[in-house]
């Protein structure tokens, strides 16, 4: 899974997920893409989850590049634990994900098989997204 090997801050507040995306939303890479709809926190076993999905159904041909990589730590305190004490130690890592970004690309395939490997990984993010091609 995707985790950074340091960071400057070992504890993170929440943050804001209001605006669109600054960056990140022009199709780079690949022909075909999935671009996230809305805003939200996606995990590192999501996109390890969607990009198993792309690479299954697409026979390892093509290429596929994963455009967002989870870098905000989120902590989670133990269970059945009193309030207080302090902030619970960092449990996985997820990245914020504003409407308009490219979350994959998808290069090497027809737009048909594409289509459905991106169909596919949509299905395993917590964001509504939607198929975009270079074109648009």
């Amino acid at each position: 899974m995707l985790q950074p090997k340091r960071v400057k801050y070992r504890l993170n507040f929440r943050g804001r997920r209001s605006g669109v995306a600054q960056r990140g939303y022009n199709i780079e890479f690949g022909e075909f893409g999935l671009k996230s709809q809305e805003a939200g926190w996606v995990t590192a076993r999501q996109i390890e989850a969607a990009r198993r999905a792309m690479t299954r159904y697409t026979k390892k041909g093509g290429r596929i590049w994963i455009r967002i990589f989870p870098d905000k730590p989120v902590t989670k305190k133990p269970p059945e634990t009193r309030m207080g004490s302090g902030k619970g130690a960092v449990d996985h890592f997820v990245v914020v994900v504003k409407p308009g970004r490219i979350l994959f690309e998808i290069g090497g395939v027809e737009k048909v098989v594409a289509q459905e490997a991106i169909r596919l990984a949509a299905a395993k993010l917590p964001v509504h997204t939607k198929f975009v091609d270079r074109g648009e």
